[in-house]
């Protein structure tokens, strides 16, 4: 059993007293148009499936004890609001949820929690690692796996460094690796690449996917999306998220 929600009142009380640290992943992502073949879901399923398969990796390890919080399926989402489909909330609601959840579970002794983030809208990051900071200056050393760091993008796909994935090839790919159902593949072949460097269109103060020329709210090539790049992509998704858990599990 991973989900933490899934476990009765003693046997969360059980997971204080045992022999490993318990570390618990809160999967964060918004609802925003993902092109017109993706759900609108796209960055929470990535979330969720990273969190699903570090669980699963370390069920039998001795040494922490991994179980995946509710996700927070809501963000900060600007960018997409000329479509249908994009609920967002302000950085102000997003910064404290996390704070009062995470504050709630250290109250009970579970210390360690690290944030998953797959929604890269500036102003969504800026919201989370500020949610870090007010938790550190409680004392509460949250964790928060931040993919846009080099070490990190360096170990990503071409299309993912390239800076124009949005619903593209990278993002397509993990849903058909997680949930296959909910991508409309007929639709996603007839997709023209469409490359929109969007680190630049943002530094630039285009900020919003029309602006930046993204007329379907995609970027990046989806028609090239597989399954079986979705799954690599998750494997080293799956790593990086590792190294996090054990580098909070670590700290005293």
């Amino acid at each position: 059993m991973t989900q933490f929600a899934d476990l009765s009142s003693p046997q969360v009380a059980d997971l204080l007293v045992g022999d490993r640290t318990p570390v618990l992943l809160l999967p964060v992502g918004a609802i925003e148009p993902h092109g017109p073949h993706a759900p609108l879901s796209t960055d929470p399923i990535i979330s969720a499936g990273m969190c699903a398969r570090a669980a699963e990796r370390l069920a039998d390890d001795p040494a922490v004890r991994v179980l995946v919080l509710p996700a927070l399926p809501y963000g900060v989402t600007h960018y997409g609001e000329a479509f249908p489909g994009a609920v967002g909330i302000n950085a102000e609601t997003l910064h404290a949820i996390v704070v009062d959840v995470c504050t709630s579970l250290a109250r009970q002794g579970f210390t360690k929690v690290v944030l998953v983030n797959n929604h890269f809208e500036p102003e969504h990051v800026t919201a989370l690692t500020w949610a870090v900071d007010s938790l550190a200056e409680q004392g509460i050393h949250t964790g928060y796996l931040h993919l846009l760091r080099r070490r990190n993008v360096e170990r990503l796909t071409e299309e993912f460094r390239s800076g124009s994935c949005h619903a593209g090839r990278y993002e397509t790919s993990l849903v058909l690796a997680d949930q296959p159902a909910l991508v409309d593949t007929s639709v996603m072949r007839g997709l023209p690449p469409l490359i929109v460097d969007m680190p630049t269109a943002m530094r630039e103060g285009r900020t919003d996917f029309v602006a930046m020329g993204m007329d379907q709210a995609y970027c990046g090539s989806p028609a090239e999306a597989t399954a079986e790049e979705g799954q690599s992509t998750f494997d080293t998704l799956t790593e990086l998220l590792i190294d996090a858990i054990r580098d909070l599990a670590d700290q005293e």
